[in-house]
């Protein structure tokens, strides 16, 4: 597991003294967001279930960006604060990344779900790193003073080159690699820009030596890219990792053992002035928790079965004992 800056250490116990005074001003009563965004924005505030919120503890806004699996992670971080102690007050589905890094830094908001390698990217548009280590590394120093990121979990949702089971074993494939010899049959679909950027199609040849006899313009990971897969008009497809379709259709997305796509762990992005020991303990212990097969399943749950986001984050945080 990934630790944070040893700088970052010494500042937690002065944290934990001073959060009664300095994070009783956590955001604002305008919102900066509401104008924005696509997605309505949803509130609440809920104290500790474990006992009384104190100075050590803390309080904090959590935002999400406007998609499911960003408010899912959300209500995973909020449940597991409260569940230490944390005064937590949650504002979800507020926008895109430029929209909700510039809440983070007016105060509107001081925590939110992150991926690794595109929040990097934001910072730092020249970065190289490719690796989940070297992607964190680069990231704490890419941002800026105010804001940090707690350890990062093994989950990502990143690119795939994704094909069925069927197509898997009938060529023996495992990582994109494997499908060096046997490209030149296949068609490969993704969204039209796949073809040209280097984590595309000339990223393939230059990475994998994997030459496709055919690419297929479709739509970004969606469903004319899955139905495409599925009924065989193309043999692989770039697809998001975390998307429940990949389950639910008993998909095989190909190992990339060469950094064709960079690392985008999920991580916690937290005003730096609001760590306190609680809300570090809480967030690092969802961290060690939360694998890929993890976030696909309760993702699944929520927008497949159409179950409530923060009962299924409820449910996962008391399973996996983060609120004791």
């Amino acid at each position: 597991m990934t630790t944070r800056r040893p700088a970052r250490l010494g500042a937690l116990l002065a944290a934990g003294l001073a959060t009664a005074l300095a994070l009783t001003a956590c955001g604002s009563s305008e919102d900066p967001l509401a104008s924005t965004s696509s997605s309505t924005p949803s509130s609440s505030t809920a104290g500790s279930t474990a006992g009384s919120t104190d100075e050590s503890t803390g309080s904090v806004v959590i935002g999400s960006a406007n998609f499911p699996e960003s408010a899912l992670i959300a209500n995973i971080y909020a449940e597991a604060l409260r569940a230490k102690g944390v005064e937590v007050t949650t504002n979800l589905n507020i926008g895109n990344r430029e929209v909700y890094i510039r809440a983070l830094q007016d105060g509107s908001i001081d925590l939110i779900p992150e991926y690794s390698g595109t929040l990097l990217q934001y910072f730092d548009q020249a970065a190289t790193a490719v690796s989940s280590e070297d992607v964190y590394t680069a990231l704490e120093g890419a941002l800026p003073d105010t804001l940090t990121v707690l350890e990062q979990s093994a989950a990502e949702d990143k690119d795939s080159i994704t094909v069925t089971r069927a197509t898997a074993e009938q060529y023996d494939l495992t990582t994109i690699a494997d499908l060096a010899p046997v490209a030149g049959q296949l068609v490969l679909g993704g969204p039209p820009e796949f073809q040209t950027r280097p984590t595309g199609v000339p990223g393939l040849e230059s990475k994998y030596g994997v030459v496709f006899g055919e690419f297929r313009a479709l739509d970004t990971a969606g469903p004319l890219t899955l139905n495409a897969l599925i009924s065989d008009q193309v043999q692989a497809a770039n697809l998001f990792t975390t998307d429940p379709a990949i389950k639910t259709n008993d998909l095989v997305s190909l190992e990339d053992p060469e950094f064709l796509f960079a690392a985008q762990n999920v991580l916690p992005l937290i005003t730096e002035s609001k760590v306190t020991p609680a809300i570090e303990e809480a967030l690092n212990g969802v961290s060690e928790k939360l694998t890929t097969e993890v976030l696909i399943d309760l993702l699944t749950q929520v927008t497949v079965d159409q179950q409530d986001s923060a009962e299924v984050a409820t449910t996962w945080v008391d399973e996996q004992g983060l609120g004791s």
